[in-house]
């Protein structure tokens, strides 16, 4: 079946963040045409079998308080098996509400008051806050960007890269991030570091870290006694040439050093339906997580999420390949767009995720005051840097590509004009 991301759905009206929450200061007669490419939300609706389960499910007319049945857990055992080849089992699952609350239990079920929890820094904003609330310290290490060729934006799959020589793009450079190692063994020897939070992929910069990147991050963190806690949320939205690696399914020594988050919530665009699970290996840790989903009272699902999940992983799986073809052709047409038009922007190389990094600080604006005005004279909303990393993210912002190609384009046009504007 052919599924079409190119229709547009308004989703004005309708109590969505990205659409319906506009910033103070916006007077009301600009909200109205404003383009939201920010938050991490995709305008393509669910997958059909998604809709269609939860249609079945709406129209028994009874909600009440849920049984998470056995057919959840095989769903999710079949599908990490299948499509990762990582067995996981039944007794290692604990379905919480969402990735950010399992976040939280995660920190409070691994951490004392006052420990240190470290990133890769910038980073996925509610990894600070979800720290903070916990009692920990944020202790950053900041990834390293360095000049990567880009020698073709055009992939036949995943395994079998083609050449594209004659594609304008072809020898295009751009930012590519990796680990400060020095530095990350560094902050793993603090005597107050306790757990290294990972964001695989990573979300801001759009890497999808190797097994080989994982296994010496986990080695690193075992020399010191750190454990390692990895939000791999955005598994599925993984580019052409990238091969997704859970951080449990690296070695053994990672499956009993790691507790693992995850949700089909971006990648099939279910957020609103609350649903997400954390996966270990280790019997004792799994006994304080358990007691952290109490404390923290995210132990129940709503009706709808549990079908969902079972349709996504069961029923879904050639949506899923067809959102990525296109989410890898809206990034091709983004990249070409700046290439062309704002070529002092470099546009980091994407290889997960929706959310493209793109380096402005050639502008010579600050970002928050770029992105202000791009929102009050463009009518186009997307992220400063700096949500990410207060000085690593200094001189980005983050676009959400995840959008019908022709509100993507519209949105792109408005940006440079702007900057046209300013560079005039």
């Amino acid at each position: 079946m052919k599924y079409d991301f190119d229709k547009i759905i308004d989703r004005r009206g309708t109590g969505c963040v990205k659409w319906d929450e506009m910033p103070k200061g916006l007077a009301a007669e600009k909200t109205a045409d404003v383009i939201p490419l920010w938050v991490a939300d995709m305008d393509f609706p669910a997958a059909p079998a998604i809709s269609e389960a939860i249609r079945r499910r709406a129209e028994h007319g009874v909600f009440g308080y849920t049984h998470v049945g056995d057919d959840y857990y095989e769903a999710v055992i079949s599908w990490f098996q299948r499509r990762h080849q990582w067995t996981i089992h039944r007794e290692e699952i604990f379905y919480t509400t969402g990735v950010v609350p399992a976040m939280s239990v995660a920190v409070k079920a691994l951490t004392m008051p006052g420990e240190k929890v470290l990133i890769l820094s910038p980073d996925y904003n509610c990894f600070f806050s979800s720290i903070r609330n916990n009692g920990c310290e944020v202790l950053e290490s900041c990834l390293k960007s360095l000049e990567s060729k880009v020698e073709s934006l055009e992939f036949a799959t995943a395994s079998e890269p083609r050449a594209a020589a004659n594609s304008p793009l072809s020898t295009l450079t751009s930012p590519l991030f990796e680990v400060d190692w020095t530095d990350f063994e560094a902050k793993c020897a603090d005597e107050k570091t306790t757990v290294f939070l990972l964001c695989n992929p990573h979300n801001p910069t759009g890497r999808v870290w190797t097994k080989e990147e994982l296994e010496r991050m986990n080695d690193t963190c075992l020399r010191h006694g750190v454990k390692v806690v990895s939000d791999e949320i955005h598994c599925e939205l993984i580019m052409p040439g990238h091969r997704f690696q859970p951080f449990a399914a690296v070695s053994e020594a990672c499956r009993q050093n790691s507790v693992i988050l995850n949700s089909p919530s971006k990648s099939f665009n279910i957020a609103g339906l609350q649903t997400a699970n954390i996966i270990c290996a280790v019997p004792e840790w799994r006994r304080r997580l358990d007691r952290a989903i109490n404390i923290n009272e995210v132990c129940d699902l709503n009706p709808f999420g549990p079908v969902a999940l079972i349709a996504a992983y069961n029923e879904s799986e050639d949506w899923i390949d067809q959102l990525n073809e296109y989410l890898w052709d809206n990034y091709r047409a983004l990249l070409s767009f700046f290439t062309e038009h704002l070529p002092q922007c470099r546009v980091t190389s994407l290889e997960g995720t929706y959310l493209v990094w793109v380096d402005v600080s050639a502008l010579g604006i600050p970002v928050e005051q770029l992105c202000d005005r791009l929102l009050q004279e463009g009518r186009v909303r997307v992220n400063p840097g700096t949500m990410y990393g207060p000085q690593t993210g200094r001189g980005y912002i983050r676009i959400n590509i995840a959008c019908p190609r022709s509100l993507l384009m519209e949105g792109m046009r408005r940006i440079k004009t702007v900057i046209a504007t300013d560079n005039k």
